[in-house]
């Protein structure tokens, strides 16, 4: 029987894949978006800053930059949901850089303005199979059941015919 790895070689691997995942998207880094990982779930977190804000009078968060970090949150956790078994099955990280899903649609409901504060998503798969998959995103800030923003995005998996 083989003996289970320590604990600190497992968060060590995990952590990797996902600074590895991170790093192939510069649009994450340009964002400020960075993802709080407990076991395999992610929470990405947009950090405020001035520049996000669309609408100085409310003020608001840009719907552009709400529907970019929840498409980011939804891809990172499909990638991640998707890569995690085998990195756990190899116990190795995959060489090269890593292929990640292509946007096919992403729809995003604008449910109340955000405020200039942190904002936190959280990404579900729905279904993914070989050539597509289907995700759902919520976005809150201060009140997890106090929604502001939600997507769906539907995906063209790696290895499906479409290039890095």
């Amino acid at each position: 029987m083989k003996r289970p790895e320590p604990v600190a070689v497992v968060k060590q691997r995990r952590e990797g894949l996902l600074r590895a995942l991170v790093d192939e998207v510069p649009y994450i880094r340009f964002m400020g978006i960075r993802f709080d990982r407990r076991g395999d779930e992610l929470t990405a977190v947009l950090p405020y800053r001035d520049d996000l804000i669309g609408n100085p009078v409310l003020p608001a968060l840009h719907g552009g930059a709400t529907a970019g970090f929840l498409e980011i949150a939804a891809m990172i956790e499909l990638a991640w949901s998707t890569l995690w078994e085998g990195v756990e099955a190899e116990g190795a990280l995959p060489q090269g850089p890593l292929r990640l899903p292509k946007t096919i649609d992403f729809t995003v409901d604008y449910l109340r303005a955000g405020l200039p504060r942190d904002a936190y998503a959280r990404a579900r798969v729905n279904r993914s199979g070989r050539r597509y998959a289907s995700v759902h995103v919520e976005a809150w800030q201060d009140n997890r059941a106090r929604l502001f923003a939600q997507g769906t995005g539907h995906f063209l998996m790696p290895g499906s015919g479409t290039a890095k």
